[in-house]
């Protein structure tokens, strides 16, 4: 599965992007996965925010913003592909 870096804390539709209040390392170009239950998606990190700022990474404890192809629900774990 990987290593959880992370829950979803909330989902903006219109927009696609997810909010990640990160309990590990995330950087651009990660391969994620995103599990609910039994619904899971696989996304590469494309691009990344803090506070609407673009970043190259983001650390522990931080919340940051990613764009998604697909929907992502609130509450969702997120885990680095290794």
């Amino acid at each position: 599965m990987g290593k959880e870096i992370g829950k979803i804390t909330h989902w903006y539709d219109k927009i696609n992007v997810a909010v990640i209040k990160l309990t590990g390392g995330i950087k651009k170009g990660d391969k994620i996965k995103i599990k609910k239950g039994t619904e899971e998606t696989e996304a590469t990190v494309e691009s990344l925010q803090i506070d609407r700022v673009d970043v190259e990474k983001g650390k522990k404890n931080d919340e940051v913003a990613i764009k998604l192809s697909q929907k992502a629900k609130e509450g969702s774990t997120v885990y680095k592909v290794e």
